[in-house]
């Protein structure tokens, strides 16, 4: 590992749509090809998915978008050489034609690296043979694996001799939820679900003992347990008031000193209370806005409900926001419109200094309004693109395709999935491009188009596969630098 480039580099996140610099994903691995039916709820994905095509004909064209926006060296001039290998090694971590980029970073790649260290290894094979309940014969075997099969081994639970030694990480490609990254301080997570706890681990450790983040140690931050959380009796563990769970997608770092942290299924309200504390605290921000929505699988994270695509433009869903309630006003008898759908819907925003008076915000426009004029300096109106046009019953169907969960690349170009027809036609309606990724690649690739030539671009993925996952770009990205 001492010969490895990613080392020290810089990390900072203070918007969702500054230029990306840099950032951690997580190519499919041969784990989400081991997914059976009656695990697949379990592990947190809606059915079972076809890996090939997840990653020939959807992911791999989510990291060449990435590698020429942000590293350009990397693919240009390959494409055709990249689509026609068999072995796929272009997206591998630890082969020789890995793409092995400082900017578009896998975090398999990271891992093989610490791996390499054999202090490291003892640690880390302990603890997930801990965790794993494993047999002390199989903990040995796992040492004379070399560092980067070791990496996919503990990824995937999937051993090169065909056997299976841990449940597979089909939610590591949304490397979102691991960590988030706040000003120049890294929050790592605490998932709510059993089936992500080694995810945890494996992230805890890649950020502890990475040379990348050796400038960063002392801003790293975890969320303290309750204290008391070992004596409680498990209906009170579970309360969101006991409970500490927090995932990256509901942390969102929208201006310098104003981070939102939404209290969804997966983070608590203790968590949350816990990060603003501690960040005030820090005085990493002055301002934490907390969005409570549903506990509902719909949602799950507050970036399944909005995201930003521009300083002064924002993609939402409509049940959730103003106009979702004018609409129920009209129509409350409507078959398929309940009247309580915001009943758990909640905006508190709380001030450094004075966390004791929060001031409750209405609704979502409001709130989103306010972080693009008052944060973001934005002299104009604010606009608002909604999920399936706001037509019924594409808001509601279309969201559940990830058509609120984009990625800013940078102010005003984003990536989506191009099944989510009535969405993408409103922002056509509101002036953006619409173009395929296959078709930008393309173009890239004959220097008919540069990246930087693009505004107001919504670039789409196919996704017939990834989609099944419950998870867009915006959650299968972790940003490490930004501006």
């Amino acid at each position: 590992m001492a010969n490895n480039p990613i080392s020290g580099l810089p990390v900072g996140v203070s918007s969702e749509t500054a230029t990306l610099r840099r950032l951690l994903i997580h190519s499919p691995d041969r784990g989400l090809g081991k997914v059976v039916p009656s695990k697949a709820q379990d592990w947190l994905f809606e059915d079972i998915v076809h890996l090939d095509t997840m990653r020939r004909k959807e992911y791999d064209y989510y990291v060449k978008l990435l590698l020429y926006f942000l590293d350009p060296e990397k693919i240009k001039g390959k494409l055709a050489e990249i689509n026609e290998d068999p072995t796929r090694s272009f997206f591998i971590p630890g082969t020789e034609k890995y793409f092995a980029s400082d900017h578009v970073v896998d975090i398999q790649r990271l891992l093989g690296d610490i791996l390499e260290e054999p202090n490291v290894r003892i640690k880390l094979t302990a603890a997930i043979c801990g965790i794993e309940r494993c047999s002390y014969q199989i903990q040995e075997e796992l040492h004379r694996f070399d560092a980067h099969e070791l990496a996919r081994i503990f990824i995937s639970g999937y051993c090169s001799d065909k056997r299976m030694l841990f449940a597979p990480l089909p939610n590591l490609i949304f490397t979102r939820d691991i960590g988030i990254v706040i000003n120049d301080h890294i929050l790592l997570n605490k998932p709510a679900k059993a089936a992500r706890t080694r995810e945890s681990i494996l992230a805890q450790f890649v950020f502890f003992y990475h040379p990348m983040f050796a400038n960063f140690k002392e801003n790293i931050i975890e969320i303290p347990e309750n204290e008391r959380h070992f004596l409680l009796p498990d209906d009170e563990k579970a309360s969101d008031y006991q409970r500490c769970t927090l995932e990256g997608g509901d942390v969102m770092m929208v201006a310098p000193r104003h981070l939102l942290i939404g209290c969804s299924e997966r983070t608590s309200i203790y968590a949350a209370q816990q990060v603003m504390k501690i960040l005030f605290d820090k005085s990493v921000v002055d301002k934490i806005t907390i969005i409570k929505i549903p506990k509902k699988r719909d949602y799950m994270h507050i970036d399944t409900v909005f995201t930003q695509v521009r300083r002064d433009v924002w993609v939402l869903l409509s049940a959730l926001a103003r106009v979702g309630d004018e609409a129920r006003k009209k129509d409350v008898l409507h078959f398929f419109a309940p009247v309580d759908v915001n009943k758990e819907f909640r905006i508190l925003q709380f001030v450094k200094g004075n966390q004791q008076h929060p001031r409750e915000i209405e609704n979502l426009e409001d709130l989103l309004t306010e972080i693009s004029q008052g944060d973001l300096g934005v002299s104009g109106p604010v606009r608002f693109i909604y999920s399936g046009d706001n037509e019924f019953p594409y808001g509601e169907r279309e969201q559940w395709t990830d058509s609120c969960n984009l990625l800013a690349l940078r102010d005003g170009v984003v990536i989506g999935y191009d099944r989510n027809d009535k969405t993408l036609e409103a922002f056509k309606k509101q002036g953006f491009k619409v173009i395929t990724a296959k078709r930008l690649l393309e173009k890239f690739e004959h220097n008919e188009l540069a990246p930087q030539d693009l505004t107001d671009t919504f670039i789409t993925l196919p996704s017939a596969e990834l989609s099944r996952a419950r998870g867009g770009s915006h959650c299968m990205s972790m940003p490490l630098l930004r501006g």
